[in-house]
């Protein structure tokens, strides 16, 4: 990565403004935690400032307020159980910027931690707003973004401030960009790609950039209907993007050309709804219902998938298999998981749904890296720049 860290400043005493990516999942009326994964990423970014008697200030977004106060969204579910796993007390402001702010800012010593209130209650926020930018960074010395499930956003806490600050990144974005940089550039092979999730439009780009470095790429999830409709068969009330069919098909035709597998399912679990109650069964992909919907792959596609990932080396995943919410269509996702858990290979997982569903099977430690950004992953690997890591500090030379 060609951008300063945390390492290459001086942090001493410092006022160090840190976007973080605290978007964790919640559940139930007081918003439990169910994984505190992006919590537990940004450790090592807060530890190397605390230890180093900077002042740091935190700030994050949760969930999608749209420029509102939303009760159920404050932070203070996440500063304390950052205040737990950091080992010491988190203050937390009541506010993004304001008085308030600026006077517990003021009062911070050397190794204290301070947690701005949820960035997104402000609609300047998203909007990239000139002067909120300017009003954040009036609070600090220095900027760190280790927020990359957000690096994909031109918003104020990830682009507009660092145009007013030193701007470097902390060590998890250094940490995600090391390693997506290495899969792109040297991958040992064979190396397989494994796409799932709804829909094509959300992962074109990165299966258009990724086919020419791939060994092989296997699609599952949604997405798979468009590319087996593109093929001719019929696939019943399936998700399809009939916009992408020709998309689907000229992917398809490269991939012959380059004599490079393109591995559709066999057989899927075609269901009559979405839900837990519905009749649901396994079909050959020739034989789905007209009035059913894939909600998973078969157990065919499953041992097809499993044959041609096992003697891969380098395996990305993103995108779940199947409606993976529902248990009885959550089982090619979970078979894939325990698969890539249990081989050899360097597999990583390309955030979003994906790290969820690892982290709930308790196979995180079992990969070789977990990236705690969905859209971001997929925004890197489609060739994308990046306005988080672009508006950071270039490394000289």
């Amino acid at each position: 990565m060609n951008k300063l860290t945390i390492r290459d400043v001086d942090v001493a005493g410092k006022r160090v403004l840190v976007r973080a990516d605290f978007n964790v999942p919640l559940s139930g009326t007081n918003g439990v935690i169910t994984d505190d994964s992006r919590i537990q990423a940004t450790l090592p970014t807060i530890k190397y400032l605390t230890e180093r008697g900077a002042r740091v200030i935190l700030c994050s977004h949760l969930g999608r307020p749209k420029g509102k106060v939303v009760e159920k969204l404050r932070l203070t579910t996440i500063a304390q159980r950052l205040s737990q796993i950091l080992g010491q007390k988190v203050i937390v402001a009541n506010d993004g910027i304001g008085p308030e702010v600026d006077k517990a800012v003021a009062a911070l010593k050397p190794g204290d931690v301070l947690l701005l209130e949820n960035i997104r209650f402000h609609p300047q926020e998203e909007a990239n707003d000139t002067g909120f930018a300017q009003t954040l960074a009036r609070l600090a010395d220095i900027y760190v973004n280790d927020a990359f499930g957000a690096c994909h956003r031109s918003h104020a806490s990830i682009v507009g401030i660092a145009r007013y600050l030193p701007a470097v990144a902390g060590l998890l974005v250094e940490k995600e960009i090391e390693v997506l940089e290495g899969l792109l550039a040297n991958p040992s092979r064979p190396f397989a790609e494994l796409a799932g999730g709804a829909k094509v439009s959300d992962k074109i780009k990165a299966l258009e950039n990724t086919m020419d470095k791939v060994d092989c790429l296997l699609i599952g999830g949604g997405m798979a209907a468009t590319f087996l409709k593109a093929k001719g068969y019929e696939v019943g009330l399936s998700l399809v993007e009939n916009d992408k069919l020709d998309l689907a098909t000229k992917l398809m035709q490269r991939a012959a050309e380059r004599k490079l597998p393109l591995i559709l399912p066999v057989d899927v679990v075609a269901a009559a709804e979405l839900s837990a109650e519905t009749e649901y069964n396994v079909v050959a992909v020739e034989k789905i219902p007209p009035q059913w919907r894939i909600v998973d792959i078969g157990p065919k596609t499953i041992d097809s998938f499993s044959e041609e990932l096992r003697r891969c080396q380098t395996i990305f995943w993103n995108g779940p298999m199947g409606v993976c919410e529902i248990a009885q269509f959550a089982r090619g996702t979970q078979a894939m998981a325990k698969l890539l858990a249990g081989l050899e290979a360097t597999t990583i997982i390309g955030g979003g749904s994906t790290a969820e569903v690892v982290t709930e099977l308790k196979l995180a430690d079992k990969m070789t890296f977990v990236s705690t950004g969905g859209g971001a992953s997929i925004r890197f690997l489609s060739g994308e720049k990046l306005p988080g890591v672009e508006a950071l500090l270039n490394r000289e030379g």
